[in-house]
């Protein structure tokens, strides 16, 4: 006889923060689709999507409808949209390089935390509690210095995207040159490059912590008998 009090598998696809991450995937979809032809309604869709990852994670928590679903859908939804941000940016300016780099320590160090994460068997990614290093176990164990450092990475990218005004530009160069067209501009550009470098180096960390852990599991598979 089935379980009555387990939820369906329509049931967990129709989660409510599920939804909401269907409708990030379409947002995204459309504002790649425009984000060269109106470049100001593709910087709003692809904020407003970026804003959902938060708002589906307080309707889980709220309605009870966390799932390890949603979870993924989250994580493949944000690597996604930001590479694809970070590929048009390589295109845009030189070194494309940098981007280009940005963009692989991105999808590595999540998914080594990912996969060390089952192999621990940890509940979560975002357990970190026996990490050594006092950063990383910030940026998990805080929700509104997590959230700063993300908000600062995509609109960094998102400025980048609006400054550019034709190919082949120097990224070093765009930066500098907006200090004279706005003050309030360059010093947003300062906040959030700070909030982008902590993210960076959060990003490192989590990708050797992680690779450690993967080291360490085949140290102790192989001494069993």
């Amino acid at each position: 006889m089935a379980d009555k009090s387990k939820p369906k598998m329509s049931t967990v696809y129709l989660y409510v923060p599920n939804i909401i991450g269907y409708i990030r995937v379409l947002m995204n979809c459309v504002a790649f689709a425009i984000c060269f032809s109106h470049k100001g309604l593709f910087s709003v869709l692809y904020f407003i999507s970026f804003v959902c990852d938060g708002i589906d994670g307080w309707f889980a928590r709220k309605l009870n409808q966390v799932s390890t679903f949603g979870a993924v859908l989250d994580m493949v939804t944000d690597r996604i949209s930001t590479a694809c941000l970070l590929v048009i940016l390589s295109q845009i300016y030189r070194p494309s390089l940098i981007f280009l780099s940005l963009l692989a320590l991105d999808i590595a160090s999540h998914w080594f935390q990912m996969y060390s994460t089952f192999l621990t068997g940890k509940a979560s990614h975002k357990d970190v509690k026996d990490s050594s290093s006092w950063l990383f176990r910030l940026y998990y164990g805080n929700r509104m210095f997590m959230a700063f450092c993300c908000v600062s990475c995509e609109v960094l990218y998102i400025i980048l995207f609006l400054l550019a005004k034709s190919q082949s530009e120097d990224v070093l160069d765009v930066l500098l040159s907006s200090r004279r067209q706005s003050l309030a501009l360059f010093l947003l550009e300062v906040i959030v490059l700070f909030g982008w470098a902590v993210k960076q180096t959060i990003n490192l960390i989590q990708l050797k912590t992680a690779a450690d852990a993967c080291v360490l599991n085949d140290i102790n598979t192989k001494q069993k008998p």
